[in-house]
């Protein structure tokens, strides 16, 4: 059915030097954009700990996926090139023709997707706990299929259990819920559709058409996305970086928010060297 338009929201300078006031700004108030883009079960707000930072130096844009949070969930089966368009579709509705790009889980997988195939689009990437190719068919199969029946409720415990580490978990009990309640209200088509997204994706061979310099972030405590993961789409990225964080499950940016801020506005602030 083509693109649909995502349930976005910006903060920073508007998009083509517009103050936050909606007064036009000089051209040098103008700043370069990122999009962030969530993993499956998620809403934009898994970023809201780095966009203080980031809104400081960028326009920063972040969107709820195509059967997720506020944005539309249209019928299956979803491809991750779906996902791709949508994102394509966001930026040319606001006037972005090239953007900083991070995505975590499977917004990272379509973060690769878009900087492989629409390489004109994306100027520095950032990969966070995330895969070139995620899990076997049949675990994925079997999860739309629960999704289906029982709801998203039936998997939250198990998903949010994997988002943070114990420590942290215990540590901050208001965030695990809210976590846990992000998960059991997505659609339950949406998140399926998605699943068998990530069943069908295999990204290994886009990996080395990725020209765009990348971050790659991993946490150490990651069952869903372990650190081999990130390490084979850092080595296929040609002159990928690599950066490993201990006591850090999968949903890094609440993890550890902090370490995830600072590299990441070092990496699109263009302060990182571009090393292997």
């Amino acid at each position: 059915m083509g693109a649909i338009a995502l349930h976005h929201e910006i903060t920073g300078r508007e998009i083509a030097g517009m103050d936050s006031t909606g007064v036009e700004g000089s051209a040098d108030t103008q700043r370069p954009a990122i999009l962030l883009l969530n993993a499956l079960g998620a809403t934009l707000s898994i970023w809201e700990r780095q966009v203080p930072a980031l809104a400081e130096h960028f326009v920063v844009v972040r969107c709820d996926m195509r059967g997720h949070g506020e944005s539309p969930v249209p019928p299956g089966p979803y491809v991750l090139d779906d996902l791709v368009d949508d994102c394509i579709a966001l930026l040319d509705n606001l006037g972005i023709q090239r953007v900083h790009l991070a995505g975590l889980s499977l917004g990272g997988m379509t973060a690769m997707r878009m900087a492989a195939r629409n390489p004109e689009r994306v100027d520095r990437l950032a990969v966070l706990s995330s895969s070139a190719q995620l899990g076997s068919a049949q675990t994925w199969t079997e999860r739309a299929a629960t999704v289906r029946t029982s709801g998203t409720e039936a998997v939250a415990d198990t998903v949010v259990s994997r988002w943070l580490t114990e420590q942290r978990r215990l540590a901050d009990p208001q965030t695990t819920a809210a976590l846990r309640e992000m998960v059991a209200s997505t659609a339950p088509d949406g998140y399926a559709n998605c699943c068998e997204a990530i069943r069908d994706t295999d990204l290994r061979a886009d990996l080395a058409l990725i020209t765009a310099p990348t971050l790659v972030i991993s946490g150490t405590d990651d069952q869903s996305t372990p650190p081999e993961h990130l390490q084979a789409v850092a080595a296929g990225i040609q002159g990928a970086r690599l950066l490993e964080i201990p006591d850090c499950a999968h949903i890094c940016t609440i993890d550890q928010p902090d370490v995830v801020t600072d590299a990441l506005v070092e990496h699109f602030s263009g302060a990182a060297p571009d090393r292997g």
